[in-house]
């Protein structure tokens, strides 16, 4: 029993080397996506969507090494929890992936559009705080700290609002005549690109956090599913006369809903 309680360490602490690795290499390109954006760097665009396909090898890997110890160690409690954890955490880390070679595509499709001073500094700002994300919750995992990955939160929220920022300011460019609606739908999309990493290194704050206390702020949404079903197991129906009296003023419904996180 103490050989297989070695062996599933030993095996569950190379599968987390191997994510934090993987994670390195998504923050690494963080800014790298973002010099492609600001200087038109088509071959390094290309460099970077070429390079997706390691990191996709490199996750189904993870994830191949974290069925394996399901199968053959058969953990529970805190054990499971752990792998469970970096199983999904590499689905964040390759999704997030994902979304830079995203950007790099846009990069290639507004090749030749000059953008103005304040467009390319909030790019630049949404670059740098995503890439402060990920080096925070790469951190909480690796150090195991709940406070750290618990602070994610704020750190996204700062991001959230650039992207705001950002959506503004091609609103107000395109106004002015300074690009186009193609590359101003295009920049839209990129501080969505931009605002989803963040979310994504959340996320993988929230598995530290699960590993630590067991607990995910998305109990919270079935906490209040539970809440709001009746005993039939049933939503109960919202009567006809509550519409209208919400505290957005009108329709009954909150402006700014939890979206479970």
């Amino acid at each position: 029993m103490e050989e297989l309680r070695k062996t599933f360490h030993s095996d569950l602490e190379d599968a987390k080397s191997e994510l934090v690795r993987l994670a390195a290499s998504v923050t690494e390109t963080i800014p790298r996506a973002t010099a492609v954006l600001l200087e038109g760097d088509l071959e390094g665009a290309d460099y970077i969507i070429r390079g997706d396909d390691e990191i996709d090898s490199r996750s189904l890997d993870i994830e191949e090494h974290c069925y394996q110890i399901l199968a053959l160690q058969a953990p529970v409690a805190a054990d499971l929890r752990q792998v469970i954890a970096v199983l999904r955490m590499v689905a964040e880390v390759e999704r997030s992936a994902d979304l830079l070679c995203n950007i790099c595509k846009a990069a290639r499709r507004i090749y030749g559009h000059e953008l103005d001073p304040k467009l390319r500094g909030i790019i630049a700002r949404m670059g740098d705080q995503a890439q402060q994300l990920y080096d925070a919750a790469i951190e909480s995992f690796v150090e195991n700290d709940a406070a750290k990955a618990a602070a994610l939160d704020d750190m996204d929220s700062y991001l959230d609002g650039l992207q705001k920022q950002f959506v503004q300011a091609i609103f107000e460019s395109h106004a002015a005549g300074r690009i186009d609606l193609q590359v101003a739908v295009q920049l839209a999309v990129v501080a969505r690109f931009y605002e989803r990493i963040g979310d994504h290194a959340v996320n993988i704050g929230e598995r530290v956090r699960f590993v630590i206390t067991g607990w995910l702020p998305e109990h919270k949404g079935a906490e209040r599913f539970r809440r709001n079903t009746d005993a039939t197991g049933e939503i109960p129906r919202v009567p006809v006369n509550a519409i209208g009296s919400g505290a957005d003023g009108g329709t009954g419904i909150d402006p700014t809903p939890d979206e479970g996180r």
